[in-house]
């Protein structure tokens, strides 16, 4: 109804400009908003402010003169001027007879829009490091991520969801060496484990496999694995450089051959592992990027010779630095360290770049908030490359906080002592996981309680908006049950009837669907159509709480039906652009 009345108010501005009372060159789409206060109408436009200076007339002129251009429409009662110069639109008390069938008949496509008109974008996000299971911190990005391309998705746009697996680098070989240290253990080798190796059962399991499929072939000393490797931080040492160390010596005992087999191991059997968990929690890939493939196919190096040709690079303590305070960054970066191993960073630069030159318009990440500091550094890179650095839009999103019993859970990968967001799922369901990850902002910090999540009552917003749709369903499984044909053309029913408070209040939220689905798409915040989805189901509570359905009176008993079965489908429709199921029964 919005988008009806941004037409009508364009159609009297053009007629208006025709008659040259105001410049057509002024012209831009008027802004319409929905009024604060129905005692003010429904919908407002600034219109008559907004051109009155171009126009060289008063404001309240102006308005009259848009009023009395604005083309016949069953749809608006009447038009009134406040203040200085606004129009207030009043609908008629038909106006919403023609959205039950318009919804009913759309069916999952109402709310949907071709506003973004096929621009590709791309939205990467969770691209968790595969040296362990995926956390609950990491399903809120994993979430809000997949919700935000599902929204931009239904307002038009041609989204490409990707992942990018950090297949390469330190963190990588830590798990491999952690991984073959556990085996040895197996292999009733005595060590002390190393402070910064991974220490989860997942480690375990996996050297189990090796141990199992290979037996003693990959056995050494360890009294040899550890010769000439620094102390440990236990024992006065260094705990990165005995980290170091150990990796050093697992390639040099092991060969290449072996040790990348163990490597390939872990890698494989932790990303096999996110991919089936992120299956099961509703998020799904277009595309698994991995970082080694930069490496293999040389677009790592290709950025830094660019950096370097355009004097963007220095050297300094035998490491190659980016000069990214040259764009606003608060200190230059590393890109190749004094080893000559390239870094994240670098892979990080050549990874931005390839999403640009893939041809998309618009590329989202989606990042947890501990890597705020990283986002100008990135920026700084693409603008250095001669790339427009606005076409990255990075989301920040605060870890949720998991509490069980009202204590606060760990979430500490290395250590191992974390929930997993298996772990989650099956304790709570993927439904409550989900609508919980997006219910605010994604900035804002996040508790999550497990016990409300789990409630069935009315405090819990998930199940709150999901019983409203088996409510519906409900009572028209009565219906069947007392053979009421319910009518298969929506119509073709008298919708006059429908005069109630409660029904005037469930008509009006109905409406603002397509508003809150594209104002959530637009402004990648998830949270508000959650927020109108919980409006929708109190609506619908207090609608069903107030008044019976199946009524004698066959006319009004018609209508009524038609109403429960737009608002199923529109809380349908939300849901599964939340990822969240609308269960029958409850």
């Amino acid at each position: 109804m919005k988008k009806q009345i941004e037409q009508l108010v364009v159609t009297a501005l053009q007629q208006l400009a025709a008659q040259d009372m105001i410049p057509s060159d002024s012209l831009t789409a008027p802004k319409i908003e929905r009024a604060r206060d129905s005692k003010h109408g429904d919908f407002a436009t600034n219109a008559a402010l907004v051109l009155a200076k171009p126009a060289g007339k008063n404001p309240r002129e102006l308005a009259q003169a848009i009023i009395d251009a604005l083309p016949a429409s069953e749809l608006v009662e009447k038009c009134d001027i406040a203040g200085p110069g606004f129009i207030n639109f009043t609908l008629s008390s038909t106006a919403y007879h023609t959205l039950i069938p318009t919804i009913i008949n759309q069916a999952d496509r109402y709310g949907r829009s071709d506003l973004g008109a096929g621009k590709k974008v791309q939205v990467e996000y969770v691209s968790a490091n595969p040296t362990g299971p995926l956390h609950v911190g990491h399903g809120r990005g994993a979430a809000y991520g997949s919700v935000v391309a599902d929204l931009l998705e239904a307002v038009g746009y041609q989204v490409h969801r990707e992942y990018y697996v950090n297949d390469a680098g330190r963190q990588m070989d830590i798990l491999a060496t952690s991984v073959w240290l556990r085996y040895l253990e197996l292999c009733d080798e005595s060590l002390t484990f190393p402070a910064n190796g991974y220490k989860g059962d997942y480690v375990w399991d996996i050297a189990a496999t090796l141990h199992r499929d290979h037996g003693e072939d990959y056995k050494v000393a360890a009294e040899t694995l550890f010769e000439g490797v620094p102390a440990d931080e236990p024992d006065g040492g260094d705990k990165e450089a005995h980290i170091d160390g150990l990796i050093q010596q697992a390639k040099k005992l092991l060969g290449d051959n072996r040790y990348r087999f163990v490597f390939e191991l872990g890698l494989n059997t932790i990303l096999d592992d996110i991919r089936d968990d992120l299956s099961l929690f509703g998020v799904n890939y277009e595309e698994w990027y991995s970082e080694r493939s930069l490496m293999e196919s040389g677009a790592v190096n290709q950025v830094i010779e660019r950096l370097r040709g355009s004097g963007h690079l220095y050297e300094k303590g035998g490491a190659l630095w980016f000069r990214s305070t040259d764009f606003g960054d608060e200190k230059d970066r590393v890109v190749v360290r004094d080893n000559g191993q390239t870094t994240y960073f670098a892979s990080d630069i050549a990874y931005h770049l390839d999403k640009l030159q893939r041809g998309f318009e618009r590329v989202i990440d989606v990042w947890g908030a501990d890597h705020h500091g990283y986002v100008p550094r990135v920026k700084a890179a693409l603008q250095a490359l001669g790339e427009d650095a606005d076409k990255l839009d990075v989301l920040l999103v605060q870890f949720a906080i998991l509490y069980r019993g009202g204590e606060k859970m760990q979430m500490s990968t290395r250590s191992g002592e974390f929930v997993t967001l298996r772990e989650l799922r099956k304790e709570v369901g993927a439904d409550a996981a989900r609508f919980f990850y997006v219910m605010r902002k994604c900035e804002q910090h996040m508790d999550f309680d497990l016990d409300l999540a789990k409630s069935q009552s009315n405090d819990n917003p998930v199940y709150y908006v999901q019983y409203a749709h088996a409510r519906i369903c409900s009572v028209l499984q009565q219906a069947a049950e007392q053979q009421i044909t319910i009518a298969s053309d929506a119509n073709a029913i008298d919708y006059a009837c429908l005069v109630e408070p409660q029904e005037e209040a469930l008509l009006t939220n109905l409406a603002k669907y397509p508003e809150a689905l594209e104002l959530s798409a637009l402004s990648e915040e998830p949270h508000q159509l959650t927020h109108y989805l919980r409006d929708l189901a109190t609506d619908f509570h207090t609608y069903y709480n107030a008044h019976k359905f199946l009524v004698e009176d066959a006319k009004l008993r018609d209508a009524r039906l038609q109403l429960i079965l737009a608002t199923r489908q529109v809380i349908r429709n939300g849901l599964g652009l939340l990822g969240v199921s609308a269960p029958e029964k409850m």
